[in-house]
């Protein structure tokens, strides 16, 4: 995941979100997620399609120098590889573990590649190697990893909860 910027366009989609569910708050991140805009695209589909309802982040990625970490209850604007926003999501698990901790539960949840444990450590081997080799930081099996579920409350045409508008979503 990379933090991504408010605009007039994310703030616009916040506000419809909202204003729905009856919330008085501006209190949202914005992410991306991957390297790249083909990536963030494609795993942007997997949210959009139901598919992706997990993510993972080395924990050394968040805080006052880098990207907010993930709250249960928190709000994130999910932006597309154009910076479209594409959902709306809550928080609803965070877990910290080493790498290596991950479970076959949330290799399928993330919803990526084959779905599984060993797919999962792989990938994200490779990708978290990328940054560790661009940063110069150790790569390893037991580096501390955010571990985060999230459901979907916008759009409601993808949302993963019922709900009609003025309920207090989220509060």
């Amino acid at each position: 995941m990379a933090a991504g910027m408010r605009s007039a366009v994310t703030s616009e989609f916040w506000r419809a979100y909202r204003e729905a569910a009856g919330l008085h708050h501006d209190d949202y991140d914005v992410v991306t997620f991957g390297a790249d805009a083909e990536m963030a695209t494609e795993l942007a589909e997997l949210v959009v399609a139901g598919i992706k309802r997990a993510t993972a982040g080395l924990v050394r990625q968040f805080g006052p120098d880098g990207e907010p970490p993930p709250v249960v209850g928190g709000y994130v604007v999910l932006l597309d590889g154009a910076d479209r926003p594409r959902a709306v999501w809550r928080t609803i698990e965070v877990r910290i573990g080493p790498l290596n901790s991950v479970n076959e539960r949330f290799a399928w949840d993330e919803g990526e590649g084959e779905r599984t444990r060993d797919w999962w450590l792989s990938a994200h081997r490779r990708f978290f190697g990328r940054r560790a080799a661009a940063q110069g930081f150790r790569m390893h099996d037991q580096i501390e990893t955010i571990f985060e579920r999230f459901e979907i409350v916008w759009p409601p045409e993808i949302a993963d909860i019922s709900w009609t508008p003025g309920d207090a979503v989220g509060k």
